[in-house]
């Protein structure tokens, strides 16, 4: 189920790779494209394979030149190329968020498993995560208790999600022209503007477009720790400040803004600009999370 999943994640991000190149122009080498996918050259022969059966590649030895665009029929759905631990992640912060769960509550493992269709095993891994930084507490019977976020401890992950998106931005903006995640931040532009077109009434999508932006950024790390550290980025600020309802359509409007102006800075691949843009955003994000510890939850 594992290595299926990897083949299919593998096989959107190369459709989404060859949609951006030119008809007739050869592929690049198994090792490249393992490389650009996070893969091994296993799967890429894998992903090669189909798509040279399917007729978008030509089978030309290592040129494997491109005959065709890939079509949206050709993805797979986006369920089917989600890991275990991807998607107990989704989840849960949805539940966190839409569920209004507040410090003190109790958390139930086996309740989550059944909730979310995955094993209790994959929700205890994931909560054992949080555990060590104090925002969870075990208790006996599979139970857990969410203890919540002061200000003290908003303030301490602030400063390592600063150096750590910063080192991932620089990253990023030494990637080569031809990198997949150039591809992936195109369309997350282009979804940037869609939404801000229709603002008034999408306003509450911005969160998840705000977590594939900042997700992808960390990613160019390639810094298992820097990723790791990830999750609990998305559980404190993609989340946790949403429970202030307040000035919602506003704030998530200037983010918008903020977040364009991040982009065209990792475009132009100016230093300066992206570390004035990406802490600008940094900074309204932080202001956002501490106004609603202190203000607390609201409808």
């Amino acid at each position: 189920m594992k290595a299926n999943t990897v083949y299919k994640r593998a096989h959107n991000r190369c459709l989404a790779l060859l949609r951006q190149r030119e008809l007739g122009k050869p592929l690049g080498s198994e090792a490249e494209l393992a490389q650009s996918l996070a893969v091994s050259r296993t799967t890429v022969r894998a992903v090669l394979a189909a798509l040279q059966s399917s007729g978008i590649l030509a089978p030309d030895g290592a040129k494997r030149c491109l005959l065709r665009h890939p079509t949206a029929e050709e993805f797979f759905p986006e369920p089917q190329t989600e890991a275990v631990a991807d998607l107990v992640e989704r989840k849960f912060l949805n539940w966190v968020l839409v569920g209004d769960c507040r410090p003190g509550q109790s958390i139930n493992a086996s309740e989550l498993a059944r909730q979310f269709g995955t094993s209790t095993t994959a929700i205890r891994e994931y909560l054992t995560h949080f555990r060590h930084y104090g925002l969870l507490e075990r208790r006996p019977n599979s139970r857990w208790i969410f203890k919540g976020i002061t200000r003290d401890f908003a303030a301490e992950i602030y400063e390592i999600r600063e150096i750590f998106e910063l080192r991932s931005a620089r990253r990023f903006a030494e990637l080569p022209p031809e990198a997949l995640p150039w591809t992936e931040l195109a369309e997350i532009e282009r979804q940037h503007h869609a939404l801000l077109g229709e603002i008034e009434a999408r306003y509450s999508d911005f969160s998840q477009l705000d977590e594939r932006l900042h997700r992808l950024i960390h990613g160019a790390s390639c810094n298992r720790f820097i990723q790791d550290f990830y999750q609990l980025i998305a559980m404190i600020f993609h989340y946790h400040y949403q429970w202030n309802k307040a000035d919602e359509k506003e704030r998530n409007t200037v983010a918008i803004h903020e977040h364009l102006a991040y982009i065209a800075a990792l475009r132009s691949r100016d230093w300066r600009a992206i570390d004035s843009t990406c802490r600008a955003h940094l900074r309204t994000a932080r202001a956002t999370l501490l106004r609603s510890i202190e203000v607390g939850p609201l409808g």
